[in-house]
């Protein structure tokens, strides 16, 4: 059976991995494993600290222990706060300690808007807005046109954990804009797995969460990528990723 390992901050939204292993039918497993967080906070400095060198080692010299087919680091800021080579040196090293192909949930939304054909995007972060930019600045270098974007500005992952299905909707929903194709929302600390569906409809477009691409992503790379239904376009659609692909 495909088994798939996350290193994820601290607790907020892991309860979301549960859920999706149910969703996906039973025939897949989400191995999680809690990483270091020594300050809660969606502040540069913090991030780098969150996503460095030695907490992710630590974490994935244990995922190794599991013997997992695919390895990501789902922690979205905690990657593109290093910018593109920072985070792609960043992903290397997982897979070096885990000895299995890793990525991270900020290649993962570039990943999986390559596989959708999506080009123009808007986001509805959590983050306080400095922070937020620095992931329209990632997509940028993927080439990727964030047409719309804004920070919630909320500091800690522990509130965005708290935040309910309906706040999530409506928040997400104020955050669309005519020209995206879809919208992203790049936060692992934020529950989204039992409201995919629904996000779309309330948008009528294709919905991106961190922690549905952190998924799917992880299933790609251990090559069960399969359609699913009941988790939004992405899973649906069965998509591909083009020889583009990201680390």
């Amino acid at each position: 059976m495909p088994s798939v390992g996350f290193l994820y901050p601290g607790y907020s939204a892991e309860d979301d991995y549960p859920v999706f292993e149910e969703k996906l039918g039973g025939d897949v497993r989400l191995h999680l494993v809690h990483t270091l967080m020594r300050e809660d906070a969606h502040r540069v400095d913090a991030l780098l600290d969150v996503g460095g060198s030695d907490v992710l080692g630590e974490g994935a010299r244990e995922l190794r222990e599991h013997g997992v087919d695919a390895a990501v680091w789902a922690c979205t800021s905690g990657s593109f706060v290093f910018g593109w080579d920072g985070a792609r040196a960043q992903a290397q090293a997982v897979e070096d300690e885990t000895g299995a192909a890793a990525s991270s949930t900020s290649f993962a939304f570039v990943n999986a808007l390559r596989a959708l054909g999506i080009e123009r995007v808007a986001i509805a972060a959590s983050y306080p807005e400095d922070v937020a930019e620095r992931f329209v600045e990632f997509l940028g270098a993927a080439g990727i046109e964030v047409v719309a974007w804004a920070g919630r500005g909320i500091v800690t992952a522990a509130e965005v954990g708290t935040l309910s299905g309906e706040d999530v909707l409506d928040w997400v929903a104020a955050g669309d804009h005519p020209d995206a194709e879809a919208v992203l929302v790049p936060d692992t600390a934020l529950h989204s797995a039992a409201i995919l569906d629904a996000l779309e409809e309330r948008l009528g477009k294709t919905v991106l969460t961190a922690n549905q691409v952190s998924v799917w992503e992880g299933l790609r790379l251990a090559g069960a990528a399969a359609p699913r239904e009941g988790l939004g376009t992405l899973f649906r659609s069965g998509a591909r990723v083009p020889a583009s692909t990201e680390h």
